[in-house]
């Protein structure tokens, strides 16, 4: 088992967040078990799931292997899952909690995050005739006192936001009695560099976590459109050679250098162990600039929920 020197970030007060995680989105079933695997094998100890990744329990049945072994302790784990859209709603807090709770096989959950920023009717997802609708009441308010709850009941150790805007965060960050919001997570990478974003969380003490740092090249299949090609960016390969590293480590070390956490998914054993091993390099603020320049003038968004049936004309639509 290997043993790799993280970066932290601090969220809530005793709650610190491994800079770099393992994305599971799309990871079903036995690849779902096998990526962990490889993943807390290669150091990893930072794992992101959802409700709506359908792979909780697989998730839960790799972490639990380790946790029963010995080989892992709970305390070392951090472990990331969130409401799903059509639990957007006060009682659908609990609900979808212990439901997650149920599938992962814990007790709590080190971040529990609001997947979307609007909301869908809970519909019976055994019914083959049932189609998702909207529902345009979603109340971020009401929610996130629900989401609190989570927190002072032991569910969850921090709560946060994923997808959410500026006007969004400040609403959920005024309303917030008990606990604020800790981190945002989005969609980030080189093109998609989301500055301005990054900066207003700073402002707040909300830390950023990046999702499809490297554009999300498998996402053709689900998303019907092509992906940003980053990893065969020429100023990326250019320092990928200066310093000796793949153009995937480049990237997802600028994304730390900037203060974000990132979670790029996997389920290639040696792209895993490779995605972990940017903790032996920095690079020059030099190189940070000229990343930071590919950026200008690009927002290349992949996932702008528009599969989504009636999510683009939702009044709580993000983008």
């Amino acid at each position: 088992m290997a043993c790799v020197q993280q970066i932290y970030l601090d969220l809530a007060e005793g709650v610190k967040i491994p800079a770099l995680g393992l994305g599971t989105w799309q990871a079903l079933d036995e690849d779902g078990e096998k990526a962990i695997d490889s993943a807390l094998e290669a150091g990893y100890r930072h794992i992101d799931t959802a409700y709506v990744y359908q792979n909780e329990k697989a998730v839960g049945r790799a972490l639990r292997k380790w946790l029963d072994s010995g080989r892992i302790k709970r305390e070392d784990l951090f472990v990331v899952t969130k409401l799903p859209k059509n639990g957007n709603r006060p009682s659908g807090v609990k609900k979808y909690m212990e439901a997650s709770l149920d599938n992962l096989g814990l007790s709590y959950v080190d971040l529990y995050l609001i997947h979307s920023p609007f909301g869908f009717y809970d519909i019976e997802k055994d019914d083959p005739n049932a189609e998702e609708v909207v529902d345009v009441t979603t109340d971020h308010v009401a929610i996130w006192k629900a989401m609190e709850d989570q927190v002072v009941a032991g569910k969850a150790r921090s709560i946060g936001l994923s997808n959410f805007n500026e006007k969004q965060i400040e609403r959920v960050w005024n309303s917030a009695e008990r606990v604020k919001p800790s981190m945002l997570q989005v969609e980030l990478h080189l093109y998609l560099q989301q500055k301005k974003l990054v900066e207003y969380c700073k402002s707040k003490n909300i830390k950023v976590c990046a999702y499809s740092p490297f554009g999300s090249p498998g996402a053709y299949q689900v998303l019907g459109k092509e992906s940003p090609d980053v990893l065969n960016n020429e100023t990326v390969k250019e320092i990928a050679e200066k310093y000796r590293k793949t153009p995937a480590q480049i990237l997802l070390r600028h994304i730390i250098q900037r203060g974000i956490a990132v979670i790029p998914k996997s389920s290639n054993p040696k792209r895993i162990q490779e995605n972990i091993q940017v903790f032996d390099f920095e690079l020059s603020p030099e190189d940070m600039h000229r990343l930071d320049a590919q950026g200008q003038g690009k927002v290349e968004r992949l996932f702008d929920f528009s599969m989504f049936k009636g999510a683009t004309t939702h009044p709580e639509y993000p983008f």
